[in-house]
């Protein structure tokens, strides 16, 4: 790296169905991890991460020992979680992965109605080279359209609070916005753009992984440039979660 030049980084978003396979017929979160790690990745959204199962750790016997989010980071990595969803046997939510330092996290209650558990995660952290901090929030917004547009209203206005001007900030995880709706708000009222529609002309289709049909899961950037964007689908990937995974090549 030159002196001066920030580095590029690699974010991927994924949607891990709390480990186990479309249809929930099989553990597959050690194969997610052994995917996620050949991908070397700096950043990684994760969505529906299982922080603790006690019915499902006693049935199968390769349950991790650790959370989920602390499973499938390499060793050296950071971690936040966002714990949204509690039951009798656990809980889930959302989590960031990071090769750099969180400095700071914050995990805000987004839900829109008793039904759905939603959670809006905000790390920052530092990036070697960069002389601003990285800006990363996770959503997984709900299923219903109403409940969408008010946590999208909550999203930006968390972004006009918290985001200086300036600052590069990546949003991703599920949107569950099959209507594609909420690009134009999040670029009309904050400059946002999402990667696939900005380099390739239109939403990556995430869901099912199996066959992709909906525009599921979005990456969105703020002051960083886009340098690729891959969708992760097909061959070993089609076999794990019911959400294919969609990666992105950035930098300052």
């Amino acid at each position: 790296m030159n002196p001066g030049t920030d580095p590029a980084l690699t974010v991927v978003t994924y949607n891990i169905h709390k480990g186990f396979s479309a249809l929930n017929r099989r553990l597959v979160v050690h194969e997610i991890r052994e995917r996620l790690h050949s991908l070397a990745p700096d950043v990684v959204f994760l969505q529906e991460v299982q922080g603790a199962h006690h019915r499902h750790s006693r049935r199968h016997v390769s349950w991790p020992e650790a959370s989920q989010h602390e499973f499938l980071a390499q060793e050296g990595e950071h971690s936040a979680y966002g714990q949204n969803a509690t039951y009798l046997d656990g809980h889930h939510g959302n989590a960031i992965v990071s090769r750099y330092p969180i400095v700071k996290s914050e995990n805000i209650d987004i839900s829109h109605h008793t039904l759905e558990c939603r959670g809006l995660l905000h790390c920052e952290m530092a990036v070697p080279g960069w002389r601003v901090p990285l800006h990363c929030i996770n959503v997984h917004l709900g299923l219903w359209a109403r409940s969408r547009r008010f946590q999208l209203e909550w999203l930006c206005e968390r972004i006009r609070e918290s985001v200086p001007a300036g600052a590069p900030l990546v949003v991703a995880g599920d949107f569950n916005d099959w209507r594609g709706t909420a690009t134009a708000m999040l670029e009309r009222e904050l400059g946002l753009a999402e990667v696939f529609q900005g380099s390739l002309g239109r939403h990556a289709r995430s869901f099912p992984a199996g066959l992709p049909l909906l525009a599921l899961d979005r990456i969105y950037v703020r002051d960083l440039k886009v340098d690729g964007a891959q969708r992760l689908s097909g061959g070993p990937w089609a076999r794990l979660s019911d959400h294919a995974a969609l990666a992105a090549r950035l930098s300052r």
